[in-house]
């Protein structure tokens, strides 16, 4: 389902990101995240570096980051691993981009319980505001992509924006996401139904002490 990324002439990317390197806050990130490893195994640091750097990226571009090259060799030196074992890792996971994407990264879910459950509507709601899968829309606000399972299929159809998870959403409410975040506004996160998390619909029908506080039930079921 995903699209292949636009990966910028490398010419210009070397250009930009060639001399990569930690902002101060960020380095004092990088000395405690590469501390938690025992010696020797440093490497073991690749991907919350490559996620630190990613939202350095981000920040400096004003849009959710990718990973450039120059950046890879960066972390890969650091580390004293061999550039192609970073890129494996970054190529893996989905949650590392290879190529600039927009201010807000919408990575609407195909899979089948999204599917079956609306997906194609929310990416009707998607196309409706302008975003075309695999692309960034003109201005830089939004980049769409079609994923793989987001893990929240209790709560399809969702997509995931950046860090945050929007679910239970139907065409509406996804125009009602997309038009908030054009606004500068921040809409809420999780399911867009009145439940909590993954309870049923209008609030849970069990265990109902458990909302609040952790309950103990044993002496009831005696």
């Amino acid at each position: 389902m995903a699209e292949k990324p636009q990966i910028p002439d490398e010419a210009e990317v070397r250009a930009r990101w060639g001399d990569f390197n930690w902002i101060p806050a960020n380095a004092i990130k990088v000395k405690e995240i590469i501390a938690r490893y025992p010696e020797g195994r440093q490497q073991s640091a690749v991907m919350p570096l490559l996620d630190l750097a990613q939202r350095q990226v981000g920040f400096e571009t004003n849009t959710q980051g990718w990973l450039p090259v120059p950046v890879m060799e960066f972390i890969a030196n650091q580390l004293g691993m061999a550039y192609i074992r970073v890129y494996e890792v970054a190529t893996f996971y989905t949650m590392y981009n290879l190529a600039p994407v927009g201010r807000y990264h919408v990575q609407l879910c195909g899979t089948t319980p999204c599917m079956l459950r609306g997906s194609d509507d929310v990416m009707a709601a998607c196309k409706a505001k302008g975003l075309s899968k695999g692309h960034t829309t003109a201005d830089g606000l939004f980049t769409l992509t079609e994923v793989e399972c987001l893990g929240a299929c209790a709560n399809a159809p969702m997509v995931q924006i950046n860090d945050d998870n929007f679910e239970d959403l139907t065409f509406e409410s996804m125009t009602a996401v997309l038009e908030a975040l054009v606004k500068g506004e921040s809409p809420k996160a999780g399911p867009q139904i009145d439940r909590q998390t993954s309870c049923p619909e209008g609030g849970p029908t069990s265990l109902k002490e458990m909302v609040s506080a952790n309950h103990d039930y044993r002496g009831e079921w005696k």
